[in-house]
């Protein structure tokens, strides 16, 4: 069975389709999928401060047409895409470290992702807002208040730290960043693939396997 490690971050519009997108793909080839939290704001620190230059001119013509794109994409896929929202671009630290508490439980996880996806992307609701995210939690039947608890604890900051190292040193930009085992035997290696729109990168290096 081929496993699929997805890098995301709760922030990235991109990463709300990719994570919507990706799901069929691996049930369509018997694969597993494992849901690593990172900070992005972090790689983009560290590997790619462009993004930042690049969203601070309006007039730029790659970022005007991808918010265009993103609609389209959102409409193909039948994911809710009220964005931008007051609150773009939200900070995420809190989510992220609350996704970092629920990693040993990659159910739970993904439970709690898809809910905060839906809050952000359909409801405009506010992901930086500790109150907005112990709701998310109580309603997919999670425990908020704990988990907000745990995104205070050391261990936890430090998950979502080593994480984000992490998907550094394997060569991770941006959200998401999707790492794919590639051939067999002593020639495997793996595949990075960024993005939505690399999903048929995935199908396809899967089925290599």
């Amino acid at each position: 069975m081929t496993t699929v490690e997805f890098y995301f971050d709760l922030s990235s519009p991109w990463t709300c389709l990719a994570f919507h997108n990706i799901q069929p793909i691996i049930k369509e080839n018997d694969a597993e999928i494992i849901w690593k939290p990172f900070l992005v704001g972090g790689v983009f620190n560290a590997v790619n401060q462009d993004v930042y230059a690049a969203r601070e001119n309006p007039d730029n013509r790659k970022f005007v047409h991808s918010f265009r794109v993103l609609k389209d994409w959102a409409a193909l896929a039948g994911v809710p895409m009220n964005f931008p929202s007051e609150h773009h671009p939200v900070k995420s630290v809190h989510a992220m470290r609350v996704c970092c508490a629920l990693e040993e439980d990659q159910m739970a996880l993904h439970k709690f992702a898809t809910a905060a996806f839906n809050a952000y992307y359909g409801d405009q609701r506010n992901l930086d807002d500790p109150a907005v995210l112990i709701a998310i939690a109580n309603a997919v039947g999670l425990d908020g208040p704990a988990l907000a608890a745990l995104t205070q604890e050391q261990e936890v900051k430090d998950r979502l730290r080593a994480n984000t190292e992490e998907a550094i040193a394997r060569g991770a930009y941006g959200s998401p960043s999707i790492f794919v085992p590639f051939g067999e035997g002593e020639r495997q290696s793996e595949r990075m693939y960024f993005g939505n729109d690399q999903l048929p990168l995935v199908n396809w290096a899967i089925k290599q396997g």
